[in-house]
Parts: structure tokens; sequence; C-alpha cells
């Protein structure tokens, strides 16, 4: 298993990635019409636009397959000022899932994140997904909740927030 920074050329198994992991992850949380209308192609296009900012990063198997995927940078929304780094996303498809790769990636983009001149970190997660006891279980801390709409169901969503990404974690 290596991870190592995506290139244009990722773009494609990234997509894969992404729209399997959402249809196996949020199964009976997501409305399944949304779930069905993601298309690998539309994600290709967006990843396409996102890898050239240099901050996606992917776990490949020994075979070059990409199995796994995380991004992340700024801050986005400027709504917590003590948090100035973010975790955008981090997807692994379902058979790959338990096995340390999640960690794996987490880890670079607190690397990445530390690199910008971040100490401080935030990753936004469904309420529902299963992986939030994986955020936990890093040290993240529950500091605000929202409230989002996918095709009119109301969902909620859990900010974690790490306040010094330089300690060592779990």
């Amino acid at each position: 298993m290596e991870i190592r920074k995506g290139k244009m050329s990722d773009a494609k198994g990234i997509a894969k990635v992404h729209v399997d992991s959402w249809r196996t992850t949020y199964v009976n949380i997501v409305p399944d019409e949304y779930l069905k209308e993601m298309t690998y192609e539309s994600r290709e296009q967006l990843w396409n636009q996102l890898i050239p900012n240099g901050n996606v990063f992917v776990a490949e198997d020994n075979n070059g397959k990409i199995v796994g995927f995380a991004s992340g940078g700024r801050e986005r929304s400027n709504q917590y000022e003590d948090f100035n780094g973010e975790l955008y996303a981090i997807y692994l498809l379902e058979e790959y899932q338990r096995k340390g790769i999640g960690k794996l990636l987490f880890m670079q983009i607190v690397k990445y994140i530390q690199e910008l001149g971040y100490n401080t970190m935030i990753v936004l997660v469904l309420a529902e997904n299963p992986s939030c006891l994986f955020y936990e279980a890093l040290g993240g801390r529950k500091i605000d909740a929202l409230e989002v709409e996918i095709l009119g169901k109301k969902l909620v969503e859990t900010v974690y927030g790490w306040e010094d990404i330089r300690r060592k974690m779990v």
C-alpha cells in the first residue's frame, strides 16, 4: 500500500472510490435517489478541477489500483476562528476499510496542513456516518453540529476539531 500525492491521471480512480464509497457508506442515510444520480463522470470532472490544487492524496494498492483518497487544506467556512485547517474528504472502498489505510491518509492530510503552517483542524461528518468513531479515536472533539439538506432530507453534520495537530494521535 502506498500513500502518495494525487496526479491528474488519478481522477478516474478517485471518482470511482468517491461514488462507490458514498453508495456503501451512506445507504439508508442519504436519499437513494441522490446516491443513484452520482456518476463516475461527474466526479471525475470534479477531481480534474481539484487535483491541480495539490491537496489530494491517494492510497494505491500493490497493483496500482486507487482504493482511497483524502484531501484537505485551509478551513473553508471561516466560521471556526480557532481552527485554520480542514480535512475536506476521506474515502475508502468498503473492502479496504478498517485496515489502517484511513489513518495513513488522515495523517498525510495532517502533515500537509502542518506544512501550510496550520496547527489546528476540523472535519465535517454526517452524524449518522459510522466513521464518526474513527475521528473520535483520533482525538477529534465535537465542536458543532450543523443541519444540512440533501434532496429534501434534513441531516446533521457533526464538526470535529483538533486544537493541536502537532500532538501524537492514537
